[in-house]
């Protein structure tokens, strides 16, 4: 058996012609006689070398866990470990008893894939999982005292009501108490990314450039391609998305719409500032540029609620989510802006889904009430600015500063993204891989988004030790020598 393809009893595998480049198949002997790094990292980066290279190919499978345990003289532990990394990174990917397989490379991914490449299945269990994006659950008030509360004749007159109100009317008048402009019109959708989803579907049409940041989040993109929308990217700095870019993307490449988050930006935690509002929207004031925010952090975020609709307000729908300070499953967004950009919406909606469940609505109303959520809500923000703010100091004192970063996640440069992830993953930690969040194919630099909110003191030390020796690994070349 080579580790490139096993053989079988009936007829031997089809060889493929290789380019000079390639190297040709290894067996496991070989391989085993040609590593060095016999350590669960080194066993991954010998084998992800192999399979960046082109040496290996998708679909190909692995010699068991065993086989190879017993070839380099390791334990079979040290192996699943190894197994471990690089189902983490996507370059493998376990089938049962069919056995474990060489996944498909990232660069043959349509760019439709993001979210999936953000999150590839894997089966693993890791100590600690950097990787989600989502909020600690201990974090988060208590559903079940708001559904106490709701009285049998609330859920009842609620659950026949078909032509009543598509917002609950006492919700409206409770988030317009702080939204942060006069919004004419206000509307309650199934989550932050459905209003975006279905703001984009509704104004956006094939071949319109819609300006995004970069990095951002991978759903906007997926989203675009869809519709078969072209991202133009916008870089940021620690005050939001740059003003001359965005100059840039309007003048020379007539975008239509801008997706922006003003607080809390996942990736990389960066929050909008007045000044940088002032400056955008002056740019803006003559276009007709569309801009939809995604408030997603709304709760959990330290920056105050910020938005181009205080000084745009014909032009822009701000969305705010309830998902991470209240729970995801409670499925409720509310988006608010111009009656002619949120009515076709509404309209649209009426003839599939209808409306968010009105007893739903009524939950999260009943817990914006609640002054015990509440409190709830201000202590998770404040344990989320901790948490960051100690892992930050952490990664400093070992010589990786991070910039500030509001809400739940860091972005973390690293020398290279593939290592990075492959060494975290065989200490038994989980992080998001950079190269999603990326507009461009070829980013100038590598990076790895953290998640804070799975952080626990105790971990402190280790994590950030682990962290430290990730930003600098890279792939071990002169341990694979080509045969």
């Amino acid at each position: 058996m080579t580790i490139e393809r096993a053989s079988t009893a009936h007829a031997p595998a089809e060889r493929v012609p290789r380019a000079a480049s390639v190297p040709p198949p290894m067996s496991l002997a070989e391989f085993a006689a040609h590593l060095d790094d016999r350590t669960p990292a080194g066993i991954a980066a010998a084998i992800s070398r192999r399979i960046r290279s082109g040496a290996w190919e998708p679909g190909s499978r692995l010699p068991t866990v065993r086989e190879v345990a017993r070839e380099l003289r390791v334990s079979p532990a040290t192996v699943n470990q190894a197994w471990r990394a690089l189902a983490a990174t996507g370059a493998i990917v376990a089938r049962g008893r069919a056995g474990t397989f060489v996944g498909e490379l990232s660069a043959s991914r349509p760019a439709a894939g993001r979210y999936q490449r953000l999150h590839p299945p894997s089966d693993s269990a890791f100590r600690v999982d950097l990787s989600r994006g989502t909020p600690d659950p201990a974090l988060l008030p208590d559903l079940t005292a708001a559904l106490r509360t709701i009285t049998a004749a609330d859920a009842g007159d609620l659950a026949a009501d078909y032509l009543g109100e598509a917002m609950l009317p006492e919700l409206a008048g409770k988030v317009r108490a702080d939204w942060p402009f006069r919004a004419e019109r206000l509307a309650v959708l199934d989550g932050a990314l459905d209003a975006v989803d279905r703001l984009l579907t509704t104004h956006i049409r094939l071949g319109d450039a819609v300006a995004v940041e970069d990095p951002c989040f991978p759903p906007f993109l997926d989203l675009l391609a869809r519709i078969g929308a072209r991202p133009v990217p916008v870089h940021l700095d620690e005050s939001g998305i740059l003003p001359h870019e965005l100059a840039h993307a309007v003048t020379d490449s007539g975008v239509t719409a801008l997706i922006l988050q003003p607080r809390a930006q996942n990736p990389t935690g960066v929050s909008l500032t007045a000044r940088r509002i002032r400056e955008l929207t002056d740019i803006l004031r003559d276009t007709d540029v569309l801009i939809l925010e995604d408030d997603h952090s709304a709760g959990i975020a330290t920056a105050p609620p910020r938005s181009l609709g205080a000084r745009l307000p014909r032009r822009t729908v701000h969305v705010r989510s309830y998902s991470k300070s209240h729970g995801a499953d409670l499925r409720v967004a509310v988006a608010g802006g111009p009656a002619d950009l949120l009515d076709p919406v509404v309209e649209r909606r009426m003839l599939g889904a209808g409306w968010t469940s009105r007893l739903l609505q009524r939950v999260l109303l009943t817990m914006l009430d609640d002054p015990s959520a509440a409190h709830t809500v201000t202590a998770a923000r404040a344990e989320y600015r901790r948490r960051s703010a100690e892992l930050r100091r952490a990664l400093a004192t070992r010589g990786i500063p991070i910039a500030r970063a509001d809400g739940i996640n860091l972005w973390l440069p690293v020398t290279d993204e593939n290592a990075a992830m492959i060494s975290l993953a065989a200490a038994g930690i989980k992080a998001a891989p950079g190269g999603p969040f990326e507009v461009a194919d070829n980013p100038p630099s590598d990076h790895l988004r953290l998640t804070i909110s799975a952080v626990a003191d105790s971990d402190l030390d280790w994590l950030a030790t682990e962290l430290a020796a990730a930003t600098t690994a890279t792939p071990t070349y002169r341990r694979i020598r080509r045969l």
